[in-house]
């Protein structure tokens, strides 16, 4: 058995604050179908609007993290 896995076996990640990232996922599920995805709505820290952009650019690079750590071959931030 491999443990080395194919690109076009990793998943898309796609991360949002939780609102508007299901209308992307939605889009993506219907112009790639077949294509695995790896969806992340970040409800919990909602609302993004009253952050800063310090406080953001902090959330992006965990959830990058976060996804990297699960191997998808590329990442969507909605």
């Amino acid at each position: 058995m491999s443990w080395i896995h194919h690109p076009q076996d990793l998943p898309i990640g796609l991360f949002d604050s939780g609102l508007g990232g299901l209308t992307v996922l939605h889009q993506l599920q219907r112009l790639l179908p077949g294509e695995p995805l790896l969806y992340l709505a970040d409800s919990a820290r909602l609302p993004y609007g009253e952050r800063s952009p310090k406080e953001i650019r902090a959330i992006a690079e965990e959830v990058a993290h976060w996804l990297r750590a699960r191997r998808v071959k590329a990442m969507v931030m909605a």
